[in-house]
């Protein structure tokens, strides 16, 4: 030990000692600096890390030895051969490169231990080589105990440097020892070795072309190793202060990943096993870092899923493409389920080896489920633009077609793909009358018409509704609505069917849906017109009321059809015949009504002739010839009227009595005619109030068996005793009735009355009461007489109702069946006036009446003509056959009454047998009655 002081402090110049300490120093710091550098860095950057340590290191250490021998004065000249000392800095490079190459390479103690013996041995050899290259004159002698020294002090102090430098979590202290071991392994070396050298002087001659001078080495070296290490040393600190910043970056964006929640952000290894977890997965997912950090990451998938590979495909997209996106079912710890957005990116070192993938999830649940309703809404909108009915188009402000649905092009013929969007109004325009009108000059002005309406229409902004009729001949109704930004929206709607259904409704309304002539209203508003213009112009208008004569019978015999075919029959032969200012009408039923203009009444009569010839002409029907006739009547303006409700009021009065007449089809309006028809209304009207004002009285006739003579019973007949006009006759007020309504309450009152009176005699007579046709038709006579014998108490039995022919012809089967009600309840039913009508045979055959009553008007000829006693004959044979008794209506002498009972008559009536009485009379008793 003496002997290196001695060396150090005798032989050795302390300022260049000094020197190559610090430069030993600042060598062995940057080695170890850079060596830890090369330790935390990977692939390349850890080669050059280390590359550059174990450059810096080892000239450092070999500037260190030189100068320290620079320092050294043995006595003599001294000086450097060139190959030598060239060849201890290459050993002293590549030595100490290698054994930190080891110590970080290779992990563990043991390389550390290893790699610094090898760093002890590449310093060793450094030192030894440069002292070979010592040239002296003399002779160097080595103590073998000190070079032993020596070596085991570089391997020691540098196996123990590259232990503390080599640390997992390596510390500034951790440097600074394992720096100053270091330079504590190349000092002792250093001066150990040279602590075991001796010069002996001698005459060997020192070349000067081979040494390298010592005054030049000094400065040269120390300069060279100051910038090499400043430069490691600078390179180390921007390389500190560079993973600093790296490590801040990372910190920050560690927190900001473990911040985010919204998003589940972790990452893979190459094999698809979680490596970290975020706050974010921890949320979405359920699991926790400690929990899923290792597991493989397709337990987030379905079952289904994992089956079919689901999860391994991703990651081979990932890996061949870069980036693998996706959308999908995911599923949490809990066992539930979301719709998740996947973005994994696959994750590349610097020399390209795979080393993971970064995932990226998004619960996007609610997102999908309003992607969904929008989509099903879209779906819904358009299956609801395709499918109605009409066509719909949506422009921009700058008249650029947006959306138009199916619909639209199927109503103008538009082929499928012709319209669309980014078209113009005016190029949709022109393309649409192009396809009609190929030639330019026709189409090009129609289309330039056409847009300008359109236009117009859509500034109007007012809603209106535009209907143009088509070329193919549809109807179309165009509608425009202007939005705030200036676009708009058109709707296109094929009206021609509902045009056709307003034209033919509205031709309904003004005409007869049966004949298509005019009808009441439409006829109405015609000869309103006729007499307005006759009264500024002048002339004449005559108003023909007109009404078929046998159309009644014709339905009856022939059926509703037949009549139907004979009306229209009629109205076609009426509107053929027709000239100006004519016009012919149905009003109803087989009512019609004609008017014409004329200023000669050549010119109506001349009309009226060929009405009548189209209305008395024979029409033919299932090989059956109809000759239906009509009856009309003719008002003039302005002699038999002034205005319209009256002209066809007096035509209609006139027409009635044509009907009355029998010799005259055609009757014009009289004066005395408005007189009867306003006595008819007078009568009408008091009718109404008769019942109230007690003006009504029943008289009774009595009813005689003709053998015996004996009373059976009596019929009741209705008088009235006008306060004004007297006693009016049942023959002038009894139709009246029936026509005005009144017979309804005025029968109900008879019948009640009649058996009312009839409950409170002492026998049984039975009595007749007549059933107008009006009352069989119109009420429901069945309960009435059921009401009114419960009300009155009178027996059923005694009770008999007459009814004629003409009762029943109008709906026989439900007056038959009303009737068989009626017998029900021991009724019994007399027919009336029987052998004037034309089908009593087929009338006795459909009901079972209890009574036949022999007409009058064949009692008033029995005496004088055979045919009339013949018929009375076969009537009373018929009613003997049939079981069915037979009274005589009209009995008025004993010649008439002996030829009843000849023939065998059962019953009779009339005024040689009785008048009719009123009720105080009859119950005065037998003998008065008779009497009277």
């Amino acid at each position: 030990m003496l002997r290196i002081l001695t060396c150090l402090t005798v032989e050795h110049d302390l300022r260049l000692v000094l020197l190559a300490a610090l430069i030993c120093f600042l060598s062995c710091y940057v080695a170890v600096t850079l060596t830890q550098r090369a330790q935390a860095a990977k692939g390349m950057a850890r080669n050059l890390w280390l590359g550059a340590a174990g450059t810096s290191s080892g000239f450092g250490i070999w500037a260190t030895h030189f100068i320290a021998m620079l320092a050294y004065d043995p006595g003599v000249v001294m000086g450097f051969g060139m190959e030598l000392t060239l060849v201890s800095l290459g050993v002293a490079i590549v030595v100490t490169t290698i054994g930190l190459a080891i110590a970080t390479y290779v992990p563990g103690r043991s390389a550390a231990v290893a790699g610094g013996l090898l760093l002890g041995a590449g310093v060793t050899s450094m030192h030894y080589i440069g002292m070979a290259a010592l040239e002296v004159p003399g002779t160097l002698h080595w103590d073998l105990a000190y070079v032993t020294a020596s070596v085991v002090c570089a391997g020691l102090f540098g196996a123990l440097a590259l232990v503390f430098c080599m640390r997992p979590q390596a510390l500034l202290r951790d440097r600074a020892l394992a720096t100053v071991l270091m330079a504590l392994g190349v000092v002792s070396l250093h001066f150990t070795a040279m602590a075991a050298v001796t010069l002996t002087p001698g005459l060997v001659p020192v070349s000067d072309d081979t040494i390298l001078s010592v005054g030049l080495m000094a400065p040269l070296i120390a300069v060279v190793a100051f910038s090499l290490l400043f430069t490691g040393l600078t390179a180390a600190v921007f390389a500190r202060q560079a993973e600093l910043a790296a490590n801040e970056s990372m910190r920050q964006f560690a927190m900001l990943v473990q911040g985010v929640k919204d998003y589940a952000i972790y990452m893979l290894d190459p094999d698809g096993r979680v490596a970290n977890w975020n706050g974010g997965a921890e949320r979405n997912k359920g699991y926790k870092a400690h929990e899923i950090v290792g597991q493989h990451f397709s337990r987030f998938y379905s079952e289904e899923d994992r089956a079919a590979g689901v999860p391994e495909q991703a990651l081979a997209i990932a890996r061949e493409e870069g980036k693998y996106e996706n959308e999908g079912w995911r599923y949490r710890k809990d066992g539930s389920r979301f719709w998740a957005n996947v973005v994994m990116d696959a994750i590349y070192d610097t020399g390209g080896t795979l080393v993971g993938y970064a995932k990226i999830t998004k619960d996007v649940t609610k997102e999908k489920a309003d992607a969904d309703r929008l989509a099903e809404v879209t779906k819904n909108l358009d299956l609801a633009l395709e499918n109605m009915s009409q066509g719909l188009c949506l422009f921009d402000k700058d008249e650029r077609l947006l959306l138009a649905n199916k619909r639209y092009s199927e109503i103008f013929g538009f082929p499928e793909g012709r319209i669309r969007p980014g078209m113009t109004l005016r190029e949709i325009v022109d393309q649409g009358v192009a396809d009609v009108f190929v030639d330019p000059e026709v189409w090009q002005p129609r289309a330039r018409d056409m847009y300008a309406r359109r236009r117009a229409a859509i500034q109007a902004n007012d809603s209106g509704v535009i209907v143009e009729k088509l070329a193919s001949g549809i109807s179309v109704q165009l509608r425009y609505r202007t939005l705030p930004d200036g676009a708009w929206v058109a709707t296109y709607e094929d009206v021609s069917e509902r045009l056709r259904s307003e034209e033919q409704i509205s031709f309904l309304a003004r005409h007869d849906s049966l004949t298509g002539l005019p009808n009441r209203a439409s006829f109405n508003n015609r000869l309103e017109a006729d007499l307005d213009s006759a009264k500024r112009f002048g002339g004449k208008v005559a108003a023909i009321g007109i009404d078929l004569d046998k159309f009644k019978e014709i339905n009856d015999t022939r059926g509703h059809a037949a009549g139907d075919e004979v009306l229209m029959t009629l109205s076609k032969r009426m509107q053929a015949c027709l000239e100006a200012d004519e016009t012919v009408a149905r009003f109803g039923g087989d009512e019609f009504a004609a008017a014409k203009r004329f200023e000669d009444v050549s010119d109506l009569h001349d009309f009226i002739q060929r009405l009548e010839a189209c209305l008395h002409e024979e029409i033919r029907i299932d090989g059956y010839d109809i000759k239906p006739g009509a009856s009309l009547g003719v008002a003039i303006y302005p002699q038999d009227a002034d205005n319209l409700e009256a002209l066809l009021n007096n035509a209609d009065l006139a027409m009635y009595r044509a009907k009355e007449a029998l010799t005259e089809r055609v009757c014009f309006y009289e004066v005395s005619m408005d007189e009867a028809a306003r006595s008819r209304r007078l009568i009408a009207n008091d009718l109404w109030q008769a019942v109230e004002r007690n003006e009504l009285q029943l008289h009774y006739q009595v009813q005689k068996a003709v053998t015996t003579g004996d009373t059976i019973g009596y019929e009741v007949l209705l008088r009235w005793h006008h306060p004004m006009r007297g006693t009016i006759p049942p023959g002038e007020f009894i139709p009246i009735a029936e026509e005005c309504g009144a017979i309804l309450p005025i029968g109900e009152w008879v019948l009640r009355e009649a058996c009312r009176e009839a409950a409170t005699w002492d026998n049984d007579h039975k009595i007749a009461v007549n059933l107008s046709p009006v009352q069989l038709g119109n009420a429901d006579v069945a309960d009435l007489v059921h009401r009114v014998l419960l009300d009155t108490g009178l027996s059923p039995h005694r009770l008999e109702l007459e009814i004629t022919e003409s009762t029943i012809i109008g709906d026989k089967e439900r007056a038959l069946q009303t009737l068989r009600r009626i017998k029900v309840f021991g009724v019994t039913i007399a027919i009336d006036d029987f052998g004037t009508g034309y089908s009593s045979l087929e009338t006795l055959r459909a009901f079972p009446f209890d009574k036949i009553k022999l007409d009058r008007s064949f009692m008033s000829e029995v005496e004088a003509s055979p045919e009339a006693k013949a018929i009375i004959r076969a009537i009373l044979a018929l009613g003997q056959t049939l079981r069915v008794p037979v009274l005589a209506e009209g009995v008025e002498t004993r010649s008439q009454l002996d030829i009843l009972l000849d023939e065998g008559c059962d019953e009779a009536q009339g005024y040689f047998l009785g008048r009719p009485v009123p009720v105080e009379r009859i119950r005065m008793g037998p003998e008065a009655s008779e009497a009277a």
